[in-house]
């Protein structure tokens, strides 16, 4: 058996954590800069207010029905995340850590045991130790548990937030209670096929033949069909390191000159590099890109290129040599630059690297780099930097809701008045 632990309403719940007289009230959280809704309570769904909704137009609404806005505090979310996860692994020697707010567990081995209580008590643990309420979905395959979990988080107290697909009766009635366009593995241009095939639910998609779903919609929509028919295809992916790492952003005005550009792509590969240390690889490849302001007057205007470095690397200072390099190999005059940012990829881990014969990475970088992410860690983000980068320049989201780092931030934890909580003590008179 598989389950997936959903955290509901992941970063609105991580807001109410550290502020209880939000609950039961409405919660939604925005985008980067404030742009759209990207969470939301309960109670902000049940008042009418869409995922992805322009924060700009919906000022009236979350004054109407007094919503409460939070900027996105990725900060906050992914060490509540990190918190969750922990907890998740003792329960189950297999995870596969999905996104920042789902996981999913290999239960293999644990047919003894009495899943609705082993479910009920992994809610119970992880609410009381985070705070964090969640839904959890067992069944047979990947595919069927995270149906399972949409049924538990739809009602929640029918299934105490846990539901098990442990029947072929359960299945059949799951799978054509699921809209088609709702299926794990199903977009918008596939779920719109299906429809005009007249199938419109999980179960119509099931009795599909093998030798249409494989021609239609390749090797992957096949797995994913015997998958829900019960007979597991989708596997556990245990390692969760990422495979790629990007810092992209949209510049506060257009950028013309090639200086300011390559200032930016540096910052932008330092903060690659960072990440990448964190998971312990190196990158092989990296891709430099730029864009224009697709809603200005001139003509759209956009350019990458992709550099092979000579030595897997994980330096600031190399992964910052060579998107310069590229930066300015693709940098043209005349052209207004909004958009610009740097992705590495192609990993191997620290301790799997090809050497070659006529070029090796400086291996002072290695200590250098421990001692600059400790330093930084310590003293505060990017307080040592690279000599091409701006000293006095910090990137700045737009961000007028957002709360307190509480948990990783000494200087913003939450403060509590002892003598609100001990009044002083009177001294007796004496007699």
């Amino acid at each position: 058996m598989f389950g997936l632990i959903d955290c509901n309403n992941f970063y609105a719940s991580c807001e109410r954590v550290f502020r209880p007289d939000l609950n039961g009230k409405p919660v939604v959280v925005l985008s980067n800069n404030d742009g759209c809704v990207i969470a939301r309570s309960n109670e902000a769904k049940a008042v009418g207010i869409p995922m992805g909704a322009p924060a700009f137009q919906y000022k009236e609404q979350f004054a109407q029905h007094q919503v409460s806005v939070f900027s996105a505090n990725f900060a906050l979310y992914g060490d509540m995340s990190t918190r969750v996860m922990n907890i998740l692994a003792t329960f189950c020697p297999n995870i596969e850590y999905y996104s920042i707010d789902e996981a999913f567990l290999d239960f293999n081995g644990f047919d003894l045991f009495d899943l609705q209580k082993h479910g009920e008590e992994i809610s119970k643990k992880v609410f009381k130790s985070t705070g964090i309420p969640v839904s959890i979905g067992f069944a047979p395959t990947k595919s069927l548990a995270k149906l399972a979990n949409r049924i538990a988080k739809k009602y929640p107290k029918e299934t105490k937030g846990v539901y098990i697909i442990d029947t072929e009766e359960k299945r059949i009635k799951a799978l054509k209670w699921l809209k088609v366009e709702d299926v794990w593995g199903i977009g918008r241009k596939t779920s719109k096929m299906l429809h005009d095939m007249n199938v419109n639910t999980a179960y119509q998609f099931t009795q599909l033949s093998d030798e249409f779903v494989k021609k239609r919609m390749s090797i992957v929509g096949l797995r994913l069909k015997r998958d829900l028919s019960g007979i597991p295809c989708i596997s556990m992916e245990l390692r969760h390191d990422r495979q790629s790492i990007s810092t992209t952003r949209t510049f506060e005005r257009s950028y013309t000159s090639l200086d300011e550009l390559k200032e930016r792509i540096v910052t932008f590969a330092v903060s690659c590099a960072e990440r990448l240390r964190r998971q312990k690889s190196h990158c092989k490849s990296l891709m430099v890109f730029v864009r224009g302001n697709r809603f200005g007057d001139e003509p759209h205007f956009g350019k990458s290129i992709v550099i092979k470095l000579p030595y897997p690397s994980n330096s600031n200072m190399e992964l910052a040599k060579y998107a310069s390099m590229g930066m300015e190999k693709i940098f043209e005059e005349g052209h207004l630059y909004k958009r610009a940012g740097v992705i590495i990829m192609d990993f191997c881990t620290e301790n799997v690297i090809q050497q070659t014969l006529f070029e090796q990475a400086d291996p002072k970088h290695k200590l250098l780099m421990k001692v600059v992410d400790q330093l930084n860690f310590s003293m505060g983000d990017s307080t040592i930097k690279l000599g091409s980068q701006d000293p006095g320049k910090k990137w700045k989201m737009h961000q007028e809701h957002l709360s307190p780092r509480y948990t990783t931030k000494l200087s913003e934890i939450i403060e509590i008045k002892a003598e609100d909580v001990f009044p002083p003590k009177t001294e007796e008179k004496k007699s």
